[in-house]
Parts: C-alpha cells; sequence; structure tokens
C-alpha cells in the first residue's frame, strides 16, 4: 500500500517526498508521542468525532500541546482527503509527538510538535468478515496505561508477530488468565445471548468501534456487560469477535487451534456486522452480506 502524494504536517500540507524531521525527534527516540487511525469509506471519515476526541485525551494524558484546535483538526483532515482526491476505501495515518530537540528525558521548553498525517488505500477484509480469523492467547505484558494511545507499541508488536508467526489473524492478551484485549483491537464474549468485554479502565484501549458496538447492543436489546473472562471461559464462548477501526467486526472462530463453536460464525457477530455497514454507510455492492450471497 503506497501513500498518497500529500501528507498533513503541523504546518502545512507537503508532498511525502519532502517530508524530513530531524534525527533527534522525541517520538523516534522515547516513543513520547500519540498516533490515531481513522477509517474512510467511499471518501467519507467513519467515527472522526470519536478519533479526534481520543486523540486530544491522550495528548492532555501525556501534556503534548497539540498544533491544532480540534475545530481545525477537522478542517485539515477533511482538507487531506480533497487534496488527495479520495473517493474509495482508505485509512489516514495521524502521528503527534513531543517534537525535535536534544536528547534528554524531561520535556524538551519551547519546542513545537511534530505532527504528520498520510492515506492510504484500505480494501474491507470482507473474506476474514465472512469466515472468520484464527487467535492465539498470549500475556498481556503492556504498561498500565493503555487508554494512551501512544506510540510505544513494542510489546503489541511482538504480540502480533508471535500471531502471524502461527497463521493467525490476531493475539487475545491476558494478564493471569483474565482476557484485556487484543494486540491490535478489541475482544468480545459471546455466552446465552451476552455480550461480555473487559470494561473501560484504563488498562485497555477505548476502542472507538467499541462503543458502537455497546450502542449497537442497545438498539437490539442485547446485553452489554462490561465485565471481564477468562483464556478458559473462551473454548465455551458462544461466539467470539473482535473490533478495531481497520478490522471492523470480525468473528473469531479458532483460539489456540481450537475451534470455537466449530468455526461457524454465530448470530450475534452477524448482526452487529450488520449495524456496523448500516452505521458506516456501506454501499451495497461493497457488503459482505451481498458478498455472502454469491
Amino acid at each position: 500500500m503506497s501513500v498518497y502524494d500529500y501528507v498533513l504536517t503541523e504546518s502545512q500540507f507537503v508532498h511525502k517526498d519532502d517530508l524530513n524531521y530531524p534525527f533527534e525527534e522525541r517520538g523516534l527516540q522515547f516513543g513520547d508521542g500519540i498516533y490515531e487511525v481513522i477509517r474512510v469509506y467511499g471518501g467519507q471519515y467513519y467515527l472522526i468525532e470519536e478519533h479526534v476526541e481520543r486523540l486530544y485525551r491522550s495528548a492532555e494524558a501525556v501534556k503534548l500541546k497539540m498544533p491544532f484546535t480540534k475545530e481545525e483538526m477537522y478542517e485539515q483532515l477533511n482538507e487531506l482527503l480533497e487534496k488527495n482526491q479520495i473517493q474509495q476505501d482508505a485509512k489516514i495515518y495521524m502521528q503527534i509527538t513531543r517534537g525535535s530537540a536534544p536528547r534528554d528525558h524531561a520535556f524538551p521548553l519551547n519546542v513545537k510538535s511534530n505532527l504528520y498525517a498520510y492515506v492510504q488505500d484500505l480494501p474491507r477484509k470482507i473474506d476474514f468478515m465472512a469466515d472468520g480469523v484464527s487467535a492465539i492467547t498470549t500475556p498481556d505484558v503492556r504498561w498500565d496505561w493503555c487508554y494512551i494511545k501512544s506510540l510505544n507499541l513494542l510489546p503489541n508488536v511482538i504480540a502480533k508477530q508471535e500471531a502471524s508467526e502461527q497463521s493467525c489473524f490476531e493475539a487475545i492478551l491476558h494478564k493471569d488468565g483474565e482476557v484485556t484485549e487484543c494486540s491490535s483491537s478489541n475482544v468480545y464474549f459471546v455466552r446465552d445471548g451476552k455480550v461480555y468485554t473487559h470494561p473501560a479502565k484504563e488498562n485497555i484501549l477505548h476502542g472507538c468501534v467499541r462503543t458502537r458496538i455497546e450502542q449497537f447492543c442497545k438498539d437490539e436489546d442485547i446485553p452489554f456487560v462490561e465485565e471481564t473472562f477468562r483464556v478458559e471461559d473462551i473454548p465455551h464462548a458462544d461466539e467470539l469477535f473482535l473490533t478495531s477501526s481497520t478490522a471492523e467486526v470480525m468473528p473469531i472462530v479458532k483460539v489456540d487451534g481450537n475451534l470455537i463453536q466449530e468455526g461457524q460464525v454465530g448470530p450475534i457477530t452477524r448482526k452487529m456486522q450488520q449495524k456496523y455497514e448500516q452505521d458506516a454507510q456501506i454501499k451495497e455492492s461493497q457488503s459482505m452480506f451481498t458478498h455472502l450471497k454469491a
């Protein structure tokens, strides 16, 4: 996936080949920054307000001064799509660091932040969403403030790599057997018609799609229970699924080599996928359900 030509920086739009920051950059040296990934369908943002709000919460949590107001951020992000003439499904990656300064653990004084945002095509993972994916379980060794969407992702990267090496889509993380989330997504356990997921505390990321799942459950009178479940509960799940801005609502049909309900995608997961497509205004021609009927 190549990056589109125009990149948003803290002061202007520049060509991607002209983007340059000094090597003494705090994001590179300390992971001293935050980021967001925003989904685009048919050239239109999905959940942009939720993502921008979370970005500013992360900035406040790490005492990082943002280069734009929220209103300016919306304007710049819309212009980013316009300048790159985006009409298709894509994603925006946006990163803000504390800036460039001589290396010192303490915050530098009078240094402006570094921001960039760019666009990449991102087709929907329709085959995976239709058939379901496999996952592994692995200990959650991350820090305690995972609600901050920071650049410190090495434990997530290692967990995802472990999953990849076992030909799996995702790694389900747990602390002493208590499931928290996945390496890059939130995870949900369905039993007796109820959807269980870890409470939105500081030790998990408060996913933007997660907020929609809660609303979808409310709309359909499906109990949404913010309560932890354990690794040993997983084989007894009626359904298991994950959510993220890039994976949408993804069924999990195998964990650690063991099938969940004989590898069949369950009705509540399908309902969440249907509600997601409606909420994101997915065109019928791009719908997973159209694909299933074909």
